[in-house]
């Protein structure tokens, strides 16, 4: 494993937020495009002298409902990105039931985490607590306001001291590369992606069923007419799903998995015991996860991933798009430090 500098991997990750925040919308853009052309298709269609439909692209119409969209996708756009850049900690919080911790309630962790941000002479993240007997802790945030360390109770309870100290120096070297940035910027624009995908095959179900398109009629052109629709309505459905889906795959790779051993280096070399670090993420790693989260974007913070692989050929298929790289390797790099 070939690793760089700490400010060669903030710019890096500063450059991917912001191929992200122009691939986005062009995306989105490029989704809505082949919608249009796709019901101008499957609608602008006639029957020839044999009685079969043809089908027909008019381009210029495409583009031009196409072009009278673009601004209402950009400001679509804008506006949700702007509502969850500035609501994404409390979106974080309620999706994985996050309460501050007050120096009152553990002042052992505000302690860890006070002097681990002396040694680096970083601002001190807020620090969040899930109750949760599993093992698992994350940092999020964009911003220094918004800039986060989250731990389970189960995390606390059952790792010591130097343990803790080499998950938190872990999660702090994630908020000091900018990852924690990379990451909720990518979430933000999945939650888009995915949010237009199911309007998309919301809107043609209503069509079809409540727009007459289902309506029995005797006539045979109509029926096939029908037909054709609802075969439209499954191929606009099915299209959204894989642009979704290789949306998911390209952020998944754009979130490298070089990034933990980054902040495994970081964190080690912060609390100044690389084997405190191995010895939580064996720990971690038999018991990982958190119970009420259920969305794998969230879960893609966490120090391990809690992924829960199918046997065979998934979980070949599952392993290669992971996030984060396999936890045995990361505590055998880390053990020879």
């Amino acid at each position: 494993m070939r690793y760089v500098g700490m400010h060669t991997q903030i710019m890096r990750n500063n450059r991917l937020t912001i191929m992200l925040l122009i691939l986005f919308p062009v995306i989105i853009l490029g989704m809505v495009w082949v919608f249009l052309a796709l019901v101008n298709y499957f609608g602008n269609g006639y029957y020839d002298q044999y009685g079969n439909i043809v089908h027909q692209l008019d381009a210029a119409i495409v583009n031009y409902y196409f072009m009278n969209t673009i601004p209402w996708v950009i400001v679509g756009v804008g506006i949700w990105f702007t509502i969850a850049y500035f609501a994404n900690t409390a979106m974080v919080r309620a999706a994985t039931g996050a309460r501050p911790l007050t120096r009152k309630e553990n002042p052992k962790i505000y302690n860890i985490v006070e002097n681990l941000c002396m040694t680096c002479n970083m601002d001190m993240p807020k620090i969040n607590i899930v109750d949760d007997p599993q093992l698992n802790a994350f940092a999020s945030g964009i911003d220094k306001k918004s800039y986060t360390v989250t731990l389970t109770t189960g995390i606390i309870d059952r790792l010591n001291d130097d343990e803790l100290a080499g998950v938190i120096a872990h999660e702090l070297t994630h908020i000091r590369n900018h990852d924690t940035r990379l990451l909720i910027t990518s979430i933000i624009f999945v939650g888009i992606v995915s949010t237009i995908m199911s309007l998309v095959i919301q809107m043609m179900y209503n069509a079809f069923w409540f727009g007459g398109l289902s309506s029995r009629s005797s006539d045979d052109e109509d029926n096939r007419g029908n037909g054709l629709s609802m075969i439209a309505v499954f191929i606009i459905g099915a299209l959204c799903c894989a642009v979704a889906y290789f949306f998911t795959l390209l952020t998944r790779f754009a979130i490298s998995r070089k990034r933990e051993y980054m902040a495994d280096a970081g964190g080690a070399e912060l609390c100044g015991n690389p084997l405190a670090l191995a010895s939580a993420l064996r720990k971690i790693s038999g018991d990982p996860g958190l119970n009420n989260v259920k969305r794998d974007d969230i879960a893609q913070l966490f120090i391990i991933h809690p992924q829960h692989f199918a046997p065979g050929m998934m979980n070949l298929f599952n392993s290669l798009f992971s996030t984060h790289p396999d936890t045995k390797k990361r505590i055998e790099i880390l053990e020879q430090f």
